[in-house]
């Protein structure tokens, strides 16, 4: 089969395609047949070993000190055919149509085929609505999981002020949605191209990031859910209402200590901890998918033999929603 080979950390060019043994399924797995993945920038970070010093430690020492051994495909999250079914396996058979994310240390979606047990450790395999193609079905798993925690570490009701900075991307489009579906007013943060497309997505107000500072404006909100973990700390407690909340996605350890700090002493609390992606969360946005409630922003689509041109892309930090690849 053809897949992605990924032999040492570095730049987009360091992904190469070729011939792989195509996996055979054991007795509690699926073999899927993979029709479409996507390229966010959590792949995009890990090709290249360029963040957060202690992620970075953390990774290298799973993946392999001074090149990729343990991983040697990338790709979270597809969608796909099953094309036969170990013995064991239950919940689906041969010719479903499935969507999935595999779990940070079970990647291996940009290939042609890929083996998962039914009920995979750490990530989630479901049939795919039944609504929208395999391009649309892909992107949802990893993003909109966790956009369904952050916004329910929310506790949002209906008329909240919501504030989602980094709203353009893989977990901020799904976020603003359901957001709204939760009944908030919502305001997106992110760049100049990317504003119209979240009006068109249900946000009610936009603001330009390379023209103002949210955390200057004036505006409180009840909930403030930082995707890019780039937003000033101090400015973002004082945009806070009073019982409001701050989600950090990606904290630094300083934030994490002045976090504690405001949650002991103030009635705003700080949020920060891991995603646990579960299969009754994606079942749950399958159906909301399904009612034409939230849907997938998709922003261009490589074939498999263009990964390292989507890479690049994806890196320039302008891609509005997704990236996928049509394998």
């Amino acid at each position: 089969m053809k897949a992605i080979v990924w032999t040492k950390y570095g730049p987009p060019d360091v992904l190469q395609l070729k011939e792989v043994e195509k996996p055979t399924p054991k007795d509690n797995e699926v073999l899927i047949r993979i029709y479409a993945t996507t390229v966010s920038a959590g792949d995009c970070e890990m090709r290249s070993m360029k963040t957060a010093i202690l992620y970075r430690l953390f990774m290298r020492l799973y993946i392999g000190l001074r090149k990729p051994k343990r991983i040697t495909i990338l790709g979270m999250e597809l969608a796909g055919e099953i094309e036969a079914v170990g013995k064991d396996v239950k919940l689906f058979k041969k010719g479903d149509q499935v969507f999935a994310a595999t779990g940070i240390t079970g990647t291996g979606t940009y290939a042609e085929y890929i083996c998962l047990p039914e009920e995979p450790e750490g990530g989630v395999l479901a049939i795919k609505p039944t609504n929208i193609t395999y391009e649309e079905a892909t992107a949802i798993p990893v993003g909109g999981l966790e956009a369904l925690h952050f916004i329910r570490q929310g506790n949002i009701h209906s008329g909240q002020k919501v504030l989602i900075n980094g709203a353009g991307g893989t977990i901020g489009t799904f976020a603003v949605q359901l957001a709204k579906y939760f009944g908030a007013d919502v305001t997106g943060v992110d760049s100049t191209e990317k504003l119209d497309m979240l009006r068109s997505i249900g946000a009610d107000h936009v603001i330009d990031y390379t023209q103002e500072d949210f955390t200057k404006s004036g505006e409180t909100y009840d909930y403030i859910l930082d995707v890019i973990s780039k937003s000033s700390f101090s400015g973002s407690i004082r945009s806070l209402k009073k019982n409001g909340r701050y989600r950090i996605t990606n904290p630094g350890l300083s934030q994490m200590v002045r976090g504690r700090l405001t949650s002991m002493t103030s009635s705003k609390k700080v949020i920060f901890g891991a995603v646990y992606l579960k299969i009754e969360d994606l079942l749950f946005l399958k159906e909301l998918i399904e009612a034409g409630k939230i849907k997938s922003v998709i922003d261009r689509r490589y074939r498999l033999e263009q990964i390292a041109e989507a890479h690049s892309y994806v890196e320039t930090g302008h891609k509005k929603g997704h990236v996928v690849i049509t394998v």
